[in-house]
């Protein structure tokens, strides 16, 4: 994205709103991630510790993305897609609608333009039009998706239908037990997923949990 596109993109997103441009290091690489608040995007907005979490376990753990094929559920920011492109990765970030001009916003300052892995940005709603997307990624993966117990069944039929057989699946959480997030762990996604806890920070009270489909159901 040239610069003169970036400026309009900045001048038509950033209109009656204030942002914040945050540095985040994964390794030896740099994120410059923007976040705009005051437009209507909600929990879209900020960087979550669980994003950074996620990210961070992803460099720790020296994944390798290169030839894999991964979708983003509830990006916000972008934050987690962008650094698995940079990892190799064939990445679709998707969120609602209002939310994908910022991660536009966001891959462009991080991704260069003529990478062979620039990010797929897309609108994805959950139990709507998930069907439109492939159900054969190498990975699925979410950061702070799971804090609204009215979309769980939502999130739960698109995931059904995102994984295949070979998917695996990584979601990272702050556990809140005021929004049943253990319960969805525990309770709900064990129907349809081998799960197990991969990581675990008791002190921001954030679990990353890695999951496949089960085969007996």
């Amino acid at each position: 994205m040239s610069d003169m596109e970036l400026l309009a993109l900045d001048c038509s997103l950033f209109a009656d709103t204030y942002t914040e441009e945050s540095q985040y290091c994964f390794g030896d690489r740099e994120l410059r991630i923007t976040q705009v608040f005051g437009a209507d995007l909600g929990v879209a907005a900020p960087v979550w510790d669980a994003a950074v979490c996620l990210c961070r376990y992803f460099e720790e753990q020296k994944f390798d993305f290169t030839g894999r094929r991964i979708i983003e559920l509830g990006a916000g920011t972008g934050i987690v897609g962008i650094l698995i492109s940079l990892l190799g990765g064939d990445v679709t970030i998707t969120d609602l609608p209002l939310a994908l001009q910022q991660i536009q916003y966001n891959v462009a300052a991080n991704v260069p333009p003529d990478s062979l892995c620039v990010p797929r940005i897309q609108a994805l709603s959950w139990g709507r039009n998930h069907l439109d997307f492939p159900s054969d990624c190498d990975y699925v993966v979410g950061a702070d998706i799971v804090y609204l117990h009215d979309t769980y069944p939502l999130l739960l039929q698109t995931l059904e239908h995102l994984c295949g057989p070979w998917t695996v699946l990584y979601l990272s959480s702050k556990m809140r037990p005021e929004h049943g997030t253990l319960a969805f762990f525990e309770e709900m996604l064990p129907h349809l997923f081998n799960t197990q806890v991969v990581y675990r920070s008791d002190s921001q009270n954030i679990s990353i949990y890695r999951a496949t489909r089960r085969t007996d159901t």
